[in-house]
């Protein structure tokens, strides 16, 4: 099933979309029991959002060996997920705008003069699948935890890049990822998928920049839940952004970018000027 949701006039409302296009509304409650009616509209007639309205949102670094030889010859390679909790305010839905800001309020963090004569932070994009909890997780089985994943999503973890880095070097990250509209999710929730080898595209003004497998994550789905359930009590709606492959950019004003998953669909967004 893909599970979407989209506005009304009375608010959010949560749909099933077919392989047509067509939407049909689902009663009751998606993280438990619910029934699925008649058709509502076609999918490109309704405003659509982003699929869940996450209690919790969490990032994960790190998590292809790819990217992190992007950083240089002396790659670091976690022994454990490197998690971080992010606002669950900056997440946007498909086709809403990726808001860049100017370097008002960073240049106190920011201390590069290269930065100087330019107009915005620069912006780096991160296609990422997204793992969203369907039922309360605390201290799990380990060969259990996908029982506990609702389904899958497409994410966008969004990341003023200076800042991340002014973050990173006292030990701390949140602003530099955190921002408003850059946490872009949807356009659906993919339920009964199989996380270990979806593969994963990532497109900037059309051309293909991140083309990956998901089985190349460091650290699975699975053992992500694991983990942070460990620690953490994991609820319905949680998104776990499960990092980035190689090839990532950098986003300007009047670019677009797009991931796409199989089997989930293609999450777009255009970029705009704070």
């Amino acid at each position: 099933m893909k599970i979407v949701r989209f506005g009304t006039d009375a608010g959010p409302a949560y749909g099933s979309l077919d392989e047509h296009g067509s939407v049909f509304a689902i009663s009751g409650d998606i993280f438990g029991d619910f029934d699925v009616g008649g058709r509502v509209a076609d999918y490109d007639d309704l405003k659509i959002l982003a699929p869940v309205d996450p209690p919790k949102l969490i990032g994960v670094g790190g998590n292809y060996l790819e990217h992190l030889h992007e950083g240089g010859e002396d790659v670091f390679v976690p022994q454990f997920p490197m998690v971080f909790q992010l606002p669950s305010t900056s997440v946007i839905g498909p086709g809403d705008p990726i808001v860049i800001p100017d370097k008002a309020g960073f240049t106190h963090a920011v201390n590069d003069p290269s930065l100087q004569d330019a107009p915005f932070s620069p912006v780096d994009y991160e296609s990422e699948l997204v793992a969203v909890i369907g039922k309360p997780c605390h201290r799990i089985d380990p060969d259990d935890a996908l029982d506990y994943v609702l389904g899958y999503s497409c994410g966008n973890d969004v990341s003023a890049r200076p800042l991340q880095v002014a973050e990173m070097a006292t030990g701390v990250l949140m602003l530099g990822k955190g921002l408003e509209t850059f946490k872009p999710l949807g356009p659906v929730i993919a339920t009964d998928l199989d996380p270990t080898d979806l593969r994963l595209r990532g497109r900037h003004n059309g051309v293909v920049t991140q083309d990956t497998s998901t089985s190349d994550l460091l650290f699975s789905v699975a053992s992500l839940v694991t983990y942070l359930a460990q620690a953490i009590r994991l609820e319905p709606g949680d998104c776990i952004y499960t990092g980035t492959p190689s090839g990532g950019g950098s986003l300007v004003p009047g670019d677009t970018i797009e991931v796409e998953i199989d089997g989930i669909g293609v999450l777009g967004n255009p970029v705009v000027a704070g």
